[in-house]
């Protein structure tokens, strides 16, 4: 940082992740490159080795205090059990860069974590982060980011300031979220790992309103918020939590420190209002959701802020069961909201008024999808190798309300996401990806969430997103290969439902040809059964054209295929 910081003042670099800025030909001509690569590659090296030894070499420590910091770290040291650690490992009073400008405040937290406690996940550790900045610094505004997001702009702060200190605003401006935004994403985002709807287009409609949902990253909080409503804060079971306290000692003196280890430990929240009525909120595995959802209910107002330059970047999944599974947690944490009082159709509406408890209302109910989406995957399909007609002719008046709607549906998806900056193949992924989603994400969060309730399955849980590249992944990734490599639950879905929609097209082009061309009462069935087969092209290409790492597995495809023949075979029954 001493000398990182002003190499990029002195020349403007935007790009402040230093691997994002070597990895880029753009720079190469700055002042002095060569020099910081190469004192940043030595401290990635020395980082890396002792990420593998799991141990702090004896020559990377300066001094008697960093050797007591470390000195914590026993054989009975785990991450699942282990006592509180706080580091200062930078003092704004005391450490300057190489231009002898103060170097920002840098403090490193690990929560207490006992076998015997339970732990609130990402939650959990938000809301120790919440209590433990206010006793060493008391900040009036937060920042949320995740491990792998990094800066890409060194204005945001400034912008997020803007509306904070705008007087128009008034006082229950509770947050300022930015678009996530990733690196990384393929040509055509194969995996619709953008989320736009998500991320830029819904939050620019929810903007006209109260303001944007919470995402979890890039976002700056008024300290304030997480105490209450605008008009009479909650007071904290400790004074000097408060978000009016004045922090008056030194972050590094005893008494802040101890103080600061009694609110990270993992008893300090028994008994308290913690995660429920005070810092971010437990109930749900979606911690963001229902934390931006909370506050808004509370009164508190949010701001979108979409500048072109993309104000964070973080990680993509570059594999379908990465992307599956996150959707699959998101699906049991917005149940948990959706069957729970804070409905937002009852809740929700009650609070925050009908169309922002409906904006809301219409991601706590995305699991439901799942059902629709199944259906409409399988019946038409299986209605046609029976030979059974479920849609009007094609002569039929009613036939232009089904193709209205078909049409108008994706026509106005299409153009929003063309208006928001997309193109055609990605629009088209993006759509494909949300009825594999539906068809396994969804659908498994629904039965994971069903067995949780009825307590046949206690240990699901947090799973975090795999955003780890292997070599061979990344090629894959890159080419626009879909990436299975294991059998898992979540594939059988998706792969059953492309062989019975193949089946049945195929079944639907016999019966035209034996009726002679006659088509009219089939045209429906078949125009759903195509659309299928079109969008399961990749995985047919996983299942018999390729031969990498990442192709369906024999076995798993073998299943799906017996699966697949028994549906098709109970249909055929009923000719």
């Amino acid at each position: 940082s001493a000398t990182w910081l002003p190499f990029c003042r002195r020349n403007d670099v935007g790009d402040r992740n230093p691997d994002a800025f070597f990895a880029s030909s753009n720079h190469d001509s700055y002042s002095k490159r060569e020099e910081i690569k190469i004192m940043y590659d030595k401290m990635k090296m020395r980082v890396e080795t002792t990420y593998e030894k799991w141990k702090i070499g004896d020559e990377y420590l300066n001094g008697e205090e960093e050797c007591m910091a470390f000195n914590q770290w026993t054989k009975s040291f785990t991450p699942q059990n282990h006592p509180t650690v706080i580091k200062v490992l930078l003092d704004s009073s005391k450490n300057k860069d190489i231009c002898g400008e103060a170097l920002p405040n840098l403090i490193y937290v690990s929560r207490q974590k006992s076998v015997t406690s339970h732990h609130h996940f990402k939650t959990g550790a938000l809301n120790v982060l919440l209590r433990v900045s206010a006793i060493m610094t008391n900040a009036p505004v937060i920042l949320t980011l995740d491990c792998d997001t990094y800066s890409n702009d060194p204005q945001t702060a400034t912008r997020a300031l803007c509306y904070f200190l705008d007087p128009k605003l008034g006082n229950d401006l509770g947050y300022v979220q930015f678009p996530q935004r990733f690196c990384g994403v393929s040509k055509n985002d194969i995996y619709c790992g953008e989320l736009k709807h998500l991320f830029i287009i819904n939050s620019s409609g929810m903007d006209g309103l109260l303001g944007p949902n919470y995402v979890g990253i890039g976002c700056f909080f008024a300290r304030r918020a997480f105490f209450g409503v605008p008009s009479s804060l909650e007071l904290p079971e400790l004074s000097k939590l408060s978000p009016n306290h004045v922090v008056e000692r030194h972050i590094k003196s005893q008494e802040v420190l101890d103080l600061a280890h009694l609110v990270a430990s993992c008893d300090y929240e028994n008994n308290t209002k913690w995660g429920f009525q005070l810092g971010f909120r437990y109930g749900s595995l979606v911690e963001d959701y229902f934390t931006g959802y909370c506050l808004q209910c509370e009164g508190w107002k949010s701001l979108f802020c979409n500048p072109k330059r993309a104000a964070f970047y973080g990680d993509v999944p570059i594999t379908l069961l990465s992307v599956v599974n996150q959707m699959k947690r998101w699906s049991v944490g917005l149940l948990e909201v959706t069957f729970s009082k804070y409905n937002p159709i009852t809740y929700g509406v009650r609070s925050m008024g009908l169309l922002m408890g409906l904006s809301y209302a219409h991601y706590a109910f995305w699991p439901f999808w799942s059902i629709p989406v199944t259906v409409y995957a399988f019946l038409p399909q299986l209605a046609l190798i029976s030979a059974t007609q479920i849609f009007p002719k094609v002569w039929d008046a009613w036939f232009v309300v089904y193709i209205l709607l078909f049409l108008g549906a994706y026509g106005e998806d299409l153009v929003e996401f063309i208006l928001f900056g997309g193109t055609f193949q990605r629009w088209w992924n993006d759509q494909r990806m949300w009825m594999i989603r539906s068809g396994s994400s969804l659908l498994f969060g629904c039965i994971e969430f069903t067995l949780k309730s009825l307590g046949i399955n206690s240990n699901f849980g947090f799973n975090i997103t795999g955003k780890a590249m292997d070599e061979e992944q990344s090629k894959r990734y890159k080419k626009e290969l879909f990436e299975f490599g294991v059998s898992h639950p979540l594939f059988v879905p998706i792969t059953t439902a492309a062989i019975v929609n193949l089946a049945s097209f195929i079944c639907g082009l016999i019966e035209i040809w034996k009726s002679g061309g006659a088509w009219e009462h089939l045209f429906a069935q078949m125009l759903v059964a195509g659309f299928g087969v079109v969008n399961c092209w990749p995985v047919y290409e996983a299942m018999a054209l390729r031969n990498d790492g990442g192709k369906l597995p024999p076995k798993l495809t073998f299943f799906c295929f017996s699966l697949a023949l028994l549906l098709c075979s109970f249909a055929a029954f009923f000719r």
